[in-house]
């Protein structure tokens, strides 16, 4: 199971004492005809649960859960708009990443990693189809998941279309591409996007990428670990940005 026993908690009681302490959930379980005061106060709040046979909340845990298991974060996720907002005021150029329904937390962790050593000012990821920040993932980052912001977002397209606002330049990594990355300028605030080994960039960033970009490869293998990807990636764009003046 990706997520460590260390951050579940579960139970009626436990679960409302984190919801008013603000806790931040990277999921919740509820078995299938959970109902009640609880359940209305997820809805109000807006709070991604997910309804599931009670058999699977007995595999997580054999105490009484009473229907509902929680998974607290062990980072408090951020607001993209605040960091890029507070980037410009400390007059630096904005680099994102946005991780398109990535779910292996190893390569979360080693993307989270190169991240923070290329200082990337923000990771971003869905809320729905994705890996979250869970002991494990900080534990493969080397901690870097503790020190660079994650924004969890609802919609990866509303997101797209905002950072587009700001004058971000959303730069699509896919072997489908036919730029290649050593020919492309990533002068300028960027963000990069990169979807799952399995399925590639989703359509809605295909669609709204301003630019699709390749690593162009010689071998017989037709793709590039994810991981790997976003390092040559994010180190051209800060060699652009003049990685020696931040």
């Amino acid at each position: 199971m990706e997520n460590s026993k260390n951050n579940l908690i579960f139970g009626i009681r436990a679960i409302s004492e984190a919801i008013t302490a603000r806790k931040n959930f990277d999921k919740i379980l509820v078995k299938q005809g959970f109902s009640g005061d609880l359940l209305n106060v997820l809805k109000a709040e807006k709070i991604v649960y997910k309804t599931v046979p009670q058999s699977k909340l007995d595999r997580i845990t054999r105490k009484n859960h009473q229907g509902i298991i929680g998974f607290i974060s062990p980072v408090e996720y951020q607001n993209f708009e605040e960091i890029i907002t507070q980037v410009f005021e400390r007059g630096e150029v904005p680099f994102l990443i946005i991780l398109d329904g990535i779910t292996d937390v190893r390569n979360f962790g080693a993307i989270a990693r190169t991240a923070e050593c290329l200082g990337v000012h923000a990771i971003v990821i869905p809320v729905n189809n994705s890996v979250t920040v869970t002991p494990d993932a900080v534990k493969t980052s080397a901690g870097a998941l503790l020190t660079v912001p994650v924004c969890k977002v609802n919609s990866i397209a509303i997101t797209l279309e905002k950072m587009k606002e700001y004058g971000i330049s959303i730069i699509g990594c896919t072997e489908k591409a036919s730029e290649s990355i050593f020919n492309t300028d990533f002068k300028g605030p960027s963000a990069i996007i990169l979807g799952s080994e399995e399925t590639g960039l989703s359509k809605i960033a295909l669609k709204l990428a301003d630019k699709l970009v390749k690593i162009p490869h010689q071998g017989k293998v037709s793709s590039f670990n994810v991981s790997v990807a976003a390092g040559i990636f994010l180190y051209e764009i800060r060699k652009q940005n003049s990685m020696n003046n931040q």
